[in-house]
């Protein structure tokens, strides 16, 4: 086992992977911005290094600052966390060249499935049913003559990209025409590629991934599936599981065939595989070679820690269980507190001022956060994850309504009355929600 383990990343997620890596008995070195000095994860870690400036491309996406970091501390291995640089194929590869070891998976993998029109053709040929379209489009003319060939609506995707960015609708070749370019500036701008693909849209679908793990040498395992429906501009706000969508034999059908595949694939470490689902049939749409934001809920209805797992995995060891050892217990929803206006959704950077964290029964809290702990403007606004646990759906919803209720963050303003506001909709209560249901329902934002 790895007797250090450097951490690139911040926030929850960091906060997270350092409690994981103590319970094992490995010490741990915090990489940080000079805007998160006084970071809960920094406060912890045995050691921390300042790795540059707030901007993210001076420090967190910084490698050949990590990797000083890595070597003036004598760390073994890097876990990248999410985001930043947890799916880049070149820094996983460069850190194998440096003799440590990158907690995830091959770069060949990342690689692969980083790119997500390569993913849906891989995908394909492998057996898994995709949404119609997903070949790359040099210029508008091409997208055109794409659009024509699999037909409107249509949706427009960054080949490179992740959480919506670089996405756009287009129901007719007008709007095809006014929003393409928008999605290609948009998809340079984020991921430094503006390729595109096109693929049909579906109207109402519900958005399923299953989390799977494998040890790269012949065992995968799925861990169920959650549903990532409820979302806002493509960007996830609750995450559920079991899927309240989804029937017996569906959840069987999508978590075997997802874990069968990588299977055939080869592949080491945590991955979500992300799909449509619309009357009866799934579709790919792509696959996440890192741990996922919503880890939580699937940790809490089986009993895995999958950042553990992937510890154990990166350090040579093999799964020791097989799928039928798994046993599926209850339900778990995770709510995504950010520092956002609840109605505008703007960000909300500042000081906390008061801070409690509900608790009791199946409530569990990822955070980073404390009283008079700063939020820098310059990162993402995820600050708390608030998931609760229950035998069954019913009684896990009054057990996060409830802790919604404890829940005090003061300073800044969040997205709890917002949670609390989609925890009275009789729609979400009776599990009867897509993709769309949000927008139509509560957003009126532009």
């Amino acid at each position: 086992m790895f007797d250090k383990v450097l951490i690139a990343n911040r926030g929850e997620i960091a906060l997270r992977i350092h409690r994981a890596c103590r319970e094992m008995g490995i010490r741990t070195v915090a990489v940080h911005s000079t805007a998160d000095a006084n970071a809960m994860h920094v406060r912890l870690a045995d050691e921390s290094v300042c790795i540059g400036p707030p901007p993210a491309r001076a420090s967190y996406l910084n490698i050949p600052a990590i990797l000083s970091a890595a070597a003036i501390t004598g760390a073994d291995a890097i876990h990248p966390g999410l985001g930043f640089l947890a799916e880049n194929a070149d820094f996983a590869q460069i850190v194998g060249e440096h003799d440590l070891v990158f907690i995830g998976p091959s770069p060949e993998h990342i690689r692969l499935m980083g790119d997500k029109i390569a993913a849906k053709r891989t995908a394909k040929e492998l057996g898994i049913p995709v949404v119609p379209g997903g070949e790359a489009v040099d210029d508008l003319d091409h997208a055109r003559q794409e659009a024509d060939r699999v037909g409107y609506p249509m949706l427009i995707k960054a080949a490179a990209g992740g959480g919506g960015r670089g996405m756009r609708v287009a129901r007719d070749k007008s709007e095809l025409e006014a929003v393409f370019p928008i999605a290609r500036a948009e998809a340079q701008t984020f991921f430094g590629n503006g390729a595109l693909y096109l693929e049909r849209f579906l109207a109402k679908p519900r958005h399923i991934e299953v989390q799977i793990l494998g040890d790269g040498q012949g065992s995968v395992v799925h861990l169920g599936e959650r549903d990532c429906s409820l979302q806002r501009k493509h960007q996830k706000l609750l995450e559920e599981t079991p899927s309240p969508g989804l029937n017996a034999s569906e959840r069987q059908c999508i978590c075997n065939l997802a874990a069968a595949t990588m299977r055939k694939f080869g592949y080491k470490s945590a991955g979500t595989l992300e799909f449509l689902h619309q009357d009866g049939q799934f579709f790919f749409i792509e696959m996440n070679t890192r741990l996922q934001v919503e880890h939580p809920i699937s940790e809490m209805v089986t009993g895995i820690d999958i950042v553990r797992e992937q510890i154990r995995i990166a350090a040579g060891a093999t799964l020791g269980y097989r799928q039928e050892d798994i046993t599926f217990s209850g339900h778990a929803i995770e709510c995504r507190i950010n520092a956002e206006h609840p109605d505008t959704f703007a960000p909300s950077p500042g000081t906390v001022q008061r801070y409690h964290a509900p608790g009791g029964m199946g409530i569990r809290v990822d955070s980073a956060l404390y009283q008079s702990y700063s939020v820098p403007p310059h990162y993402d606004s995820l600050v708390a994850k608030l998931i609760a646990h229950g035998s069954g759906r019913n009684e896990c919803l009054m057990r996060i309504r409830r802790a919604l209720e404890e829940f005090v963050i003061s300073g800044i303003e969040t997205t709890i009355p917002l949670h609390q506001q989609i925890m009275r909709s009789d729609a979400f209560l009776n599990g009867d929600y897509d993709i769309g249901w949000f927008e139509r329902t509560f957003d009126q934002t532009p």
